[in-house]
């Protein structure tokens, strides 16, 4: 008898054993199948069956690329709706901050401000590369190098400053200032061209410390080298080709030899953030939010109505470095100071929600965008900015892309009579875009080069104060920016005269940008993250300074989110 059930059980388990086999099996089945239905990646194309990357040639692209890695000195900011102009106060009476409702795509902002070392980096590769001594040269350095008579002042000892703020160690991660916007935008361009360099050098396309021999016939611009690849460092293809990297290529394929845009090799530009973007990441409005409700305002980057710190580890610390009264540029010396007479070191304070460090105080910042007082919300909400001139590049007359050469530098004087170069050599000559780009391609979402002025201001603003006619239709852009912000004068008779006077009534142009956030000049009232201001783009002060944005590509967010219940 127990034999029997021993055997009968035995049956049993193997019938058990039999079904859970095949049970697993059809699962396993079923979840390849169901991969290989879903899947939006792997070498067979989903368009024609066949394959990509194959080894013998044909259609090449990165099928494994990750997503966006974060560049150098960035940090990520995921992008949101937010109510840009809030402002909490408005003692000035500017009124052109009216609340509007924006998105802003997910970027990459600096951590911090550009300081006095990084910058630094930027002034030796100039001077390595086109050395001052030599003629042709001489006014790229000095272009390049910060004002530092920005901290004169006649009635003030302050030529310490004038000596060590930019060079002295002491100073070494101190904010950059003394820097305008042209200059500002110009520094963003080298750090594109050489952190892309860097990247192509550990991807294999370039030959590795390629930087270390760059000269003025020979050195790195992404423009070129995505462009024209065979035209970048000169012509120097033992540098674009390195040895192995022919090697790995079978039969050295032309369309594999240099990294493209498929390859995911080719790093974005820094550059300049918007004011919309400006705005949004130094409210850092993550902890408001509440399963993506908004929970109220806020005046600062950090939680709270107050300068000072209400935690109990640090209750009372200042969270900023600016001015708090008159005379008053730190507090009295002990427990009450914000520890700085001027600027103070990066990350002296604690970082908004988005990990960005002084958002409010220390310095004000460049940012990308034309000053105008009205923001033209009723046409774009999405990634607000205006300052667009579009541009291509310049065809040569045979048949290529025209690079600029050592002796092809173009010079700029500037109003304030500073002499600037408007491209390098190895860069790519820029043209603005013509009617062959506009008209003959039937586009409606724009119609010219220079979009500065487009939709320009509220009524009053785009006509003559006199007759009150629009003058779109008979006057050329310059000509509209000259009428738009001079203010009427008075007749005898009482009626309104147009200004046609050289002495101009109002400051805002096409050359002033907008710069955000409070200083270590500036009372509390500035360091609300919707104010705004303006400056002529080429000069500079010693309370401006900047820090550097990149877009972000693909994914809104670094991980897929789970729903909430």
């Amino acid at each position: 008898m127990t034999e029997f059930n021993y055997l009968h059980n035995f049956m049993l388990n193997m019938k058990n054993i039999k079904k859970l086999s095949l049970l697993f099996a059809v699962a396993l089945l079923s979840s390849l199948t169901g991969c290989k239905r879903s899947s939006l990646s792997g070498n067979t194309s989903r368009g024609t069956g066949w394959q990509i990357n194959a080894k013998d040639g044909g259609f090449q692209y990165n099928t494994r690329y990750k997503g966006q890695e974060t560049a150098p000195g960035l940090v990520f900011v995921e992008g949101g709706t937010f109510t840009r102009g809030n402002v909490q106060d408005d003692v000035m009476h500017d009124w052109n901050n009216s609340p509007n409702q924006q998105h802003v795509a997910s970027f990459y902002m600096d951590e911090t401000e550009v300081t006095n070392l990084m910058y630094s980096e930027y002034l030796d590769w100039i001077k390595r590369v086109y050395p001052p001594s030599d003629e042709k040269f001489k006014e790229i350095y000095a272009s390049a190098v910060p004002d530092t008579l920005v901290w004169r002042n006649r009635l003030g000892n302050s030529e310490v400053y004038v000596e060590n703020y930019l060079r002295h160690p002491a100073f070494m991660n101190y904010p950059v200032v003394g820097v305008s916007w042209i200059q500002a935008v110009q520094y963003a361009e080298w750090r594109s061209d050489r952190v892309a360099e860097m990247g192509l050098q550990k991807e294999g396309y370039l030959e590795r410390d390629s930087q270390l021999s760059a000269s003025a016939e020979e050195n790195f611009s992404i423009d070129t080298y995505v462009n024209a690849p065979t035209k970048s460092f000169g012509g120097n293809d033992s540098i674009t080709l390195p040895v192995k990297r022919r090697a790995k290529v079978i039969g050295e394929d032309s369309t594999n030899l240099y990294a493209r845009r498929e390859s995911g090799a080719i790093q974005l530009k820094y550059r300049l953030p918007t004011e919309s973007e400006w705005e949004y990441a130094a409210l850092g409005l993550t902890e408001l939010r509440n399963y993506n409700v908004y929970r109220g305002r806020k005046k600062y980057p950090w939680d709270g109505q107050y300068s000072r710190s209400g935690e109990r580890k640090n209750r009372g610390d200042q969270l900023a470095n600016f001015k708090q009264g008159k005379g008053d540029y730190g507090g009295i010396a002990g427990w009450s100071d914000d520890g700085a007479d001027i600027t103070n070191e990066v990350m002296s304070y604690e970082p908004n929600d988005f990990g960005l460090y002084d958002m409010a105080g220390n310095v004000s910042e460049w940012v990308a965008d034309v000053y105008r007082p009205v923001v033209d919300d009723e046409f774009s909400d999405f990634g607000y900015f205006r300052g667009n001139v579009y541009t291509k590049n310049a065809i040569g007359s045979d048949g290529t892309l025209k690079v600029i050469g050592v002796d092809d530098i173009q010079y700029d004087t500037l109003s304030s009579g500073r002499i600037i170069a408007k491209a390098l050599p190895g860069q790519l000559v820029k043209v603005e875009v013509d009617s062959t780009d506009m008209l003959n391609k039937q586009r409606t979402n724009f119609d010219k080069s220079n979009n500065i002025n487009f939709r320009d201001g509220d009524r009053a603003s785009s006509r003559n104060f006199d007759d009150f006619n629009d003058r779109s239709e008979d006057s050329t852009n310059e000509d509209e920016t000259q009428d738009m912000y001079n203010s009427p004068t008075y007749k005898t008779d009482g009626m309104l005269a147009f200004d046609d006077s050289n002495d101009r009534t109002s400051l805002v142009n096409d050359e002033v940008r907008v710069y955000k956030g409070g200083s270590w000049k500036d009372r509390e009232y500035w360091l609300d993250p919707a104010q705004r201001r303006y400056y002529p783009e080429q000069m500079s002060t010693m309370d401006i300074g900047f820090r550097c944005a990149m877009s972000r590509v693909g994914s809104k967010s670094l991980s897929k989110k789970k729903k909430k219940n």
